[in-house]
């Protein structure tokens, strides 16, 4: 689950910062905070429970061996993990042939069956923020944040997609970020 208070994201980040020194016991802690959401991050990505199982057991090799990298200063600890799982699950997703992105996908109607802290720290002051500086984007370059950042896509599916030239959507993206930053840092 992510962090909602201050305190349960430094005990996240403790977590993983034990485990960067190959603490066990702080891994198999880190692995049962986590797991169920990091497991619905899968799930939303590739649709199928047995695979979605097989990419976090990928990604938590991972994390075992990388974790010693985790910053804190850069980065949550339930943030790098999302990072890690979603990294992977994309990476399965492009070995796939004829695999497309649906590039009309209803994000706001993505939701988590059951309420806890992720639905809480979702309805919490930073996501609101979010939501409405992602809302104050135009149209198209929102579409294209959201899909190259919450499914995965990259910058010459996006540009095939939107029938424009690659340096175009780069742009688009560029400027939309841009404008993100600004209006969080208002």
């Amino acid at each position: 689950m992510p962090a909602t208070t201050l305190a349960e994201r430094d005990a996240l980040n403790d977590l993983l910062r034990r485990t960067g020194t190959r603490d066990e016991k702080a891994f198999a802690a880190l692995y049962k905070a986590t797991s169920p959401r990091l497991f619905g991050v899968c799930m939303r990505l590739v649709g199928d429970p047995a695979e979605a199982d097989e990419i976090l057991q990928d990604a938590f090799v991972t994390i075992w061996q990388r974790a010693s990298s985790f910053d804190p200063s850069r980065a949550s600890a339930f943030t790098w993990l999302i990072t890690v799982v979603r990294n992977k699950a994309i990476d399965r997703l492009r070995q796939r042939s004829g695999v497309h992105f649906a590039s009309d996908i209803a994000w706001d109607s993505i939701v988590d069956e059951l309420p806890g802290p992720a639905a809480q720290a979702e309805a919490g002051e930073a996501y609101a923020k979010l939501r409405a500086c992602l809302d104050e984007l135009e149209g198209q370059p929102r579409r294209s944040i959201r899909e190259a950042f919450f499914a995965g896509a990259t910058y010459n599916e996006l540009a095939e997609r939107a029938k424009v030239p690659l340096g175009t959507m780069k742009s688009w993206i560029r400027r939309g970020l841009l404008q993100l930053r600004a209006c969080l840092g208002a």
